[in-house]
């Protein structure tokens, strides 16, 4: 298999086991198990929770100890295990504690499997985007294979237990096997200095990249606001999406994402700056939430969840490119690891904890009022763009990838 197959086939992976539970287990724990906003915010919150604590740990082991390929390898086939042994309860407390533990083998990956393809690919700011659309493939394929699942198991159409973390389970056995053949990355010992993580810590001294990153964590957590509240908006009386379906139409933001990553990204790069693109994808995010503040008529409501292609893909995929760009080679797994954490760890942590306790705040005797729930990321999301625009000026983020760039960050 060539390099740029090995490493769509990791993304797939790698994202088919996040898809699988991410987008339908909210409306699972409310619907099925009976928790309430605050619980299941608790329990979204444990994978951002592992991404503050992981990243900085598994950046430094692959930039220092180990090949990056065998470090995947290894946290895949022990979280798939987890994964499959949490699918079977339904107690709060273990369902904690189990998942915490998941997410701290998974966490780390994330940004491995991102820095992984950066190094292995010649020209990462053109092929990046190309490599990366095979994760959003992977999320719409376990997405629509729950569907599947659902709808011809005999169950009526609604989930089974723990279906969707079964799913993932398998899915991140088959990534820990694959992990074993992906281009061989050997950690960087030679002229690096040993900590890692501090040197990239560091690149916050840059005026303009700790702007980018006190941005990027705010849009972190209102992302929370569509991950863990869009699949019980969708099934309330007021949009009416049924469980067997909700998967399917859960994947339309990810439909939508193939074509911005696949066709509109590499497009864009090479016309235009990454900040525009980063421009982009900021003014996105409040054009959605006021969507789902509207909340009719329920085709709009659905249809505009093709907004998170633009949303997803302008800011955090661009996010990545950019970071690489500016990073000095020799921490480039610590670096994809500190936005990582600042945005999927810090900012999804605060976010689910927030996302859950605005839920509860606006629902009465089992009853949410929608509306004021998504009022709440229209504001902030609003904010963010404006700081943006106002505030991020980096001349490297303005520069196209065949132009000569400034030095990176020391």
């Amino acid at each position: 298999m060539s390099v740029k197959l090995r490493l769509g086939v990791m993304m797939f992976l790698q994202y088919a086991i996040w898809g699988a539970w991410a987008p339908v287990l909210s409306d699972y724990l409310q619907n099925n198990l009976g928790f309430d906003g605050i619980h299941t915010g608790i329990i979204y919150s444990l994978l951002p929770l592992a991404t503050i604590i992981a990243p900085f740990i598994g950046g430094q082991i692959a930039d220092r100890y180990l090949s990056g390929e065998k470090f995947i390898a290894v946290l895949q086939l022990m979280g798939g295990a987890l994964l499959i042994w949490v699918s079977t309860m339904s107690d709060y407390r273990l369902m904690v504690g189990v998942m915490l533990f998941y997410c701290l083998l998974y966490a780390p990956t994330l940004a491995l499997t991102n820095s992984l393809a950066f190094i292995n690919l010649k020209n990462s700011e053109k092929e990046f985007g190309q490599i990366r659309v095979w994760g959003t493939i992977g999320w719409i394929a376990a997405g629509l294979s729950l569907t599947l699942w659902r709808n011809l198991s005999g169950g009526g159409g609604i989930a089974m237990q723990g279906d969707m973390l079964l799913l993932a389970g398998i899915c991140s056995l088959a990534m820990g096997l694959f992990a074993f053949g992906l281009p061989h990355t050997p950690p960087q010992k030679e002229g690096a200095k040993p900590w890692a993580f501090l040197e990239a810590l560091k690149m916050m001294r840059d005026k303009n990249f700790l702007i980018f990153i006190i941005i990027s964590f705010v849009v972190a957590t209102e992302l929370m606001f569509y991950y863990i509240l869009t699949a019980p908006f969708l099934t309330s009386p007021q949009i009416r999406v049924s469980q067997a379906n909700l998967p399917m139409v859960m994947a339309i933001a990810q439909l939508a994402e193939i074509f911005v990553m696949a066709l509109l990204l590499p497009y864009l790069i090479k016309r235009t700056s990454i900040r525009k693109i980063l421009a982009l994808g900021v003014l996105a995010w409040p054009l959605r939430y006021i969507i789902f503040v509207v909340g009719t008529p329920s085709w709009l409501v659905i249809a505009s969840l093709a907004l998170h292609g633009f949303c997803f893909v302008f800011f955090f995929v661009a996010a990545f490119i950019y970071v690489d760009t500016v990073a000095p080679k020799d921490i480039r797994h610590s670096a994809q690891s500190l936005i990582t954490l600042v945005t999927y760890g810090i900012g999804n942590y605060i976010g689910s904890l927030f996302a859950g306790k605005v839920q509860n705040i606006f629902t009465a005797e089992g009853t949410t009022n929608w509306t004021g729930v998504f009022l709440v990321p229209v504001a902030l999301t609003v904010l963010c763009a404006l700081a943006f625009l106002l505030f991020f000026k980096d001349p490297r983020a303005e520069m196209r990838p065949e132009q000569p760039q400034a030095d990176t960050i020391a």
